[in-house]
C-alpha cells in the first residue's frame, strides 16, 4: 500500500500505529456517535482492535491535511468505505475529496460498486456521500456504482 496524493492539500498515508494522533478523534463523543453510534469514547484497546480489523480486511489510511493528521479512511475487502474526520476539520470538503479518491482506488481494484453504512441520524455524512454520487439503498446503506470505461 502506497501513499496517495488526493490533491495539493490532502495525502492519504498508509496506517501505522499513532495513538497520539488518532485516539483524540475517537474520544470526541460527537464523532463516536457519528461513526459507531456510541456514547462512550474509545480507549486504546478498542482503538487498536478497530485499526487491526480495518488493516486485516482492506486498506486503511490516515488523512493528512496541510501536513496534519485529521482523520482516517478505509476501503475494506467487502467494498465498504468508512471515513472519520476530526470535528475541528469537518466542513472543509476533506471527506468528500478523500471518498472520491477511494472511489478511484476501488476502480483500480476492479470493484463494481462501493457501499457505506451511515446511521439514519448522521445527516452530515449522508449529504457528503450523496454529493459524490452515492444513492441510498436501504435505511442506513448507501451505494456507489462504478462506471466502466
Amino acid at each position: 500500500m502506497n501513499e496517495r496524493i488526493v490533491d495539493g492539500e490532502i495525502k492519504l498515508i498508509p496506517y501505522y500505529r499513532n495513538d497520539e494522533a488518532s485516539l483524540p478523534w475517537y474520544q470526541d463523543l460527537d464523532v463516536c456517535r457519528q461513526v459507531d453510534d456510541r456514547d462512550k469514547p474509545y480507549d486504546i484497546a478498542l482503538l487498536h482492535r478497530m485499526y487491526d480489523y480495518l488493516c486485516a480486511h482492506g486498506e486503511c489510511y490516515y488523512i493528512e491535511y496541510q501536513g496534519i493528521l485529521v482523520g482516517d479512511i478505509s476501503l475494506r475487502d467487502n467494498a465498504e468505505v468508512a471515513i472519520v474526520v476530526c470535528k475541528e476539520y469537518q466542513n472543509r470538503h476533506i471527506g468528500r475529496r478523500c471518498v472520491l479518491d477511494m472511489l478511484g482506488r476501488a476502480k483500480e481494484k476492479g470493484l463494481k460498486a462501493v457501499k457505506a453504512n451511515i446511521y439514519s441520524f448522521n445527516t452530515q455524512s449522508q449529504k457528503m456521500f450523496e454529493s459524490v454520487g452515492f444513492k441510498r439503498t436501504e435505511e442506513e446503506w448507501y451505494c456507489y456504482q462504478i462506471a466502466e470505461d
